[in-house]
């Protein structure tokens, strides 16, 4: 007698469905089983992309959806091209990404280096620092907001108590100098923990058998660093680079708390500037050519070096 859940299933299913059943290869069997998650899949991601490009084609506008929809081939794509007002937009992110990634790495890097030391409390301070990236976006750009007011702010302050300067006499976030900075300030301060946590995972990794064959050979503290530590860990940094740079790419919520873009249009970054082509200008026709450009140079740009990174790796 059939006591299991499977055994039951089995009994019960009709003797010509079970013969076909035992006549599928495993191959079948798999592709049953995985083409759900494929079509999902599908439906999510390939549909949405092949929607966005018809769209990129005409003059479509979603608060006119009832208008005559007119082809317009790759003229979307040519005004984005030749618009003086995106490529303003695209050094603002080159700036804002440079800096971020650049900031993080070396920052990051450190911390991980000096946690790895395996010091007193050192499970405490990882807590701690790794505190910034378990926040929302949204809570770090009030948090930060608060903090950079030029007559309440903590932030003027310290920087008062370090140079000397009047507090009230500057504002990071009003100012057209300042402005871009106060964005790479709080990025760094949010996912500096990030890229802490996948060097440490570098440096954790290394066998402590080569530090010790190093010692026997004499090779300084400075050569050890640079012949062993280094070169191992530059494939987990270069991973923190490939997943901050996608990232970066793509923000939003952070800018739009702190500066929502401004003052004026500097630190508008592209993100900000495709949401008010396609939900302020209802510009829907040339805000799709415009995420189309931007998904083509991010995929572009990745792929090239995700082949750097498997070279580095192949060493």
């Amino acid at each position: 007698m059939s006591h299991t859940p499977i055994e039951r299933v089995a009994a019960s299913t009709p003797p010509a469905i079970a013969s076909r059943v035992r006549g599928l290869s495993d191959r079948t069997l798999a592709w049953i089983f995985v083409a759900p998650t494929i079509f999902l899949l599908l439906a999510v991601n390939i549909f949405p992309l092949v929607w966005t490009i018809r769209l990129s084609l005409t003059n479509y506008r979603a608060n006119r959806a009832g208008a005559e929809l007119e082809w317009v081939g790759l003229r979307n794509y040519t005004r984005i091209l030749t618009d003086p007002d995106i490529w303003q937009t695209m050094q603002a992110t080159a700036h804002f990404l440079i800096w971020t990634i650049l900031l993080q790495v070396l920052i990051g890097f450190t911390l991980a280096w000096l946690i790895n030391r395996k010091f007193r409390g050192n499970d405490l301070w990882t807590t701690i620092i790794v505190l910034p990236m378990m926040l929302s976006p949204a809570v770090v750009g009030n948090f930060w907001t608060f903090l950079y007011q030029p007559q309440i702010g903590l932030f003027n302050y310290a920087v008062s108590f370090v140079t000397g300067i009047d507090p009230s006499s500057f504002s990071m976030i009003g100012s057209v100098e300042l402005a871009p900075w106060a964005i790479v300030i709080v990025d760094t301060w949010m996912w500096t923990p990030f890229v802490m946590l996948i060097c440490l995972a570098g440096l954790r990794s290394i066998p402590d058998y080569i530090y010790e064959a190093a010692a026997i050979d004499r090779a300084s503290p400075w050569r050890q660093f640079w012949t062993i530590t280094l070169p191992m860990v530059l494939p987990f940094l270069m991973l923190a680079v490939l997943f901050r740079g996608i990232e970066n790419f793509k923000m939003f919520d952070l800018v739009v708390q702190l500066t929502g873009g401004g003052p004026g249009s500097t630190t508008e970054l592209t993100s900000i500037n495709l949401k008010r082509e396609a939900f302020e200008k209802w510009r829907t026709g040339y805000a799709s050519a415009y995420a189309i450009i931007l998904f083509v140079t991010v995929f572009g740009l990745a792929s090239i070096y995700v082949k750097a990174l498997n070279k580095v790796k192949e060493r």
